[in-house]
């Protein structure tokens, strides 16, 4: 793949959005070619089992089948639009990829770790973002922050949304090259600066 391929995690309401909407116009200023998308959803199909995902009403949803349709999505987004773009040498910013899903099906709800990574790296065609950030807050905090109605997964307890961001701290320890632990309580100009710091450094490599 010609191109870089940066991804934005964390719990809810971590300002993820915000720094990479930054970061994108950053790097249209500087007139690389960027793509912005988030997940679940940027094509067709994926938004629509976006919905499927956050309708409040699917209080009946498996486990296994929510990971498996965060999966589809993923793929499909996949197939679609990053790949190709990769291809083409463009500079894709993902607002969540497999990451979230190790996070959220993962350590939020106990689905093995390793099967969630054998699953994913089929569903993504082994496509690894080469620098992934992590905005990091107290989960209530996040919660805090959500001002219009909670969809289905941001209305689970609290104890869940802890996890979640337990995993993704244990994620971001056990792969420190690729991983950076933003802390989301700093001001939004200081994360950008260190999210400019490490983009740079990557494209320079």
């Amino acid at each position: 793949m010609k191109g870089k391929f940066i991804t934005f995690e964390g719990s809810e309401g971590s300002g993820k959005s915000t720094q990479i909407m930054l970061l994108a116009q950053y790097l249209k200023n500087k007139r690389k070619k960027v793509l912005v998308l988030r997940e679940p959803g940027g094509v067709m199909i994926s938004e629509k089992i976006r919905d499927i995902l956050l309708d409040v009403d699917n209080k009946k949803m498996s486990d296994v089948c929510e990971m498996l349709l965060y999966m589809a999505a993923r793929a499909q987004l996949v197939e679609e639009v990053i790949a190709p773009a990769l291809t083409k040498g463009m500079i894709v910013l993902c607002d969540r990829f497999l990451d979230s899903t190790l996070a959220y099906q993962g350590y939020g709800n106990g689905i093995d770790l390793e099967m969630i990574k054998k699953i994913g790296s089929f569903a993504t065609k082994h496509i690894t973002p080469d620098l992934t950030f992590v905005c990091d807050m107290p989960a209530r905090k996040g919660l805090s922050r959500i001002r219009r109605v909670k969809d289905r997964i941001e209305q689970r307890k609290l104890a869940y949304h802890n996890r979640v961001r337990r995993g993704y701290l244990d994620i971001a320890k056990k792969d420190l090259k690729r991983v950076k632990v933003l802390q989301g309580d700093n001001p939004k100009e200081e994360i950008h600066a260190r999210v400019i710091s490490c983009v740079e450094r990557l494209l320079k490599s």
